[in-house]
């Protein structure tokens, strides 16, 4: 299986923001330059994890964006179910689209099912604080980064 960028950019953000100072409000512009990536994508993504109330955004002159619960708190699979748009893995998993041939008697479905459940299955069993065991290798990364 393989996650968007949509997700991959949300769990990067989520990551950074767990890997700072607690008290310390990062931006946008930071986290897009650490990695390298565009600053309007994670514009929409750091919205969508205010949404979720995972993120905090702070506006104003000293603005910025800071984790809104504890990384303990935030558990990775619940964030990409929220995140990925689509978990079709084939085709016969879209209940309208049935063409395929050998649907009715195909146990191909149950296994990939059974696959993507087990995959979700794992990424419950951590937290984000789970990920980022070591902050300060982060930050030291987030800093050779820039």
């Amino acid at each position: 299986m393989r996650l968007t960028n949509y997700t991959d950019y949300s769990l990067r953000v989520l990551i950074y923001l767990a890997a700072q100072e607690p008290s310390k409000l990062s931006n946008i512009k930071e986290i897009a330059e650490t990695y390298g990536i565009s600053k309007n994508h994670l514009m929409k993504v750091t919205h969508e994890l205010g949404k979720m109330g995972v993120v905090e955004t702070i506006r104003g002159r000293n603005g910025g964006i800071k984790l809104a619960l504890a990384p303990k708190e935030i558990n990775v699979g619940a964030i990409v179910r929220k995140t990925e748009d689509d978990f079709r893995l084939v085709e016969c998993f879209d209940g309208n689209a049935e063409s395929c041939l050998i649907t009715p008697v195909c146990g191909l479905r149950h296994a990939l099912n059974k696959a993507l459940m087990a995959y979700l299955n794992v990424l419950d069993q951590y937290t984000l604080a789970d990920l980022i065991k070591n902050p300060i290798a982060y930050r030291e990364l987030f800093q050779m980064g820039k």
